[in-house]
């Protein structure tokens, strides 16, 4: 089984996770922020990084990517959407803001062109494109361990934000339905932000959602 482990990161509290498989291995999900207290971390729990694997790339997502991945000599994978997001701060947001540095890193390794299981090391997953918060967001489905990695598309009691460049509410709320919603009720999902929440709770009673 599969082992997560949550950090957040940076300024925003982003939220990078960390899959722990019983070799030792690991994925790292959107290293946001805080480099070296996740080289620590990796480093105290004995784990071989595999692979960065990126929801999206919003600048809170993004920041220690170049700095995990020139360590640990990993490829990093993002959809095709956001691949020129990673080189320039004005995509990625970081250049919107006068009291934050421009945050620039090498472009991906690996796109994410399209839905579908995927095999890295010991890891066996699902992505699904969630676009709606940015257009080219991510979710990665453990099935074997009911857990989402979910990104910013869909929060407790709550959604992403889509007033950001290629945000568009509707394709959020269309994502979350015909995506997320499709999943086991009592799947977990791990956000972007704040703690976790399940599938289900988010259909009984998220107010932007519940009825759909």
């Amino acid at each position: 089984m599969i082992k997560f482990h949550s950090y957040p990161l940076g300024p925003l509290q982003t939220n990078c996770y960390i899959a722990e498989a019983d070799t030792g291995e690991c994925l790292i999900f959107d290293p946001g922020e805080e480099a070296g207290k996740l080289i620590d971390e990796i480093e105290k729990l004995q784990l071989r990084p595999v692979a960065i694997y990126l929801t999206h790339a919003h600048f809170d997502h993004i920041g220690a990517v170049e700095a995990i991945r020139s360590r640990y000599g990993i490829p990093v994978h993002l959809h095709p959407n956001e691949q020129e997001w990673l080189t320039d701060p004005l995509l990625n947001g970081s250049g919107r803001y006068a009291d934050l540095p421009d945050i620039r890193t090498a472009a991906p390794d690996s796109l994410i062109e399209e839905d579908g299981e995927r095999t890295e090391g010991p890891f066996t997953f699902r992505t699904l494109h969630v676009p709606g918060h940015s257009p080219g967001s991510v979710a990665f489905y453990f099935e074997r361990e009911g857990t989402l990695v979910g990104g910013d598309a869909l929060f407790r009691m709550s959604i992403g934000r889509t007033d950001l460049r290629g945000g568009d509410h509707g394709t959020l709320l269309n994502s979350i339905r015909e995506k997320l919603f499709t999943l086991p009720d009592d799947t977990t999902v791990l956000p972007g932000h704040m703690g976790p929440t399940t599938i289900g709770d988010e259909k009984q009673m998220n107010p932007f959602l519940s009825g759909m």
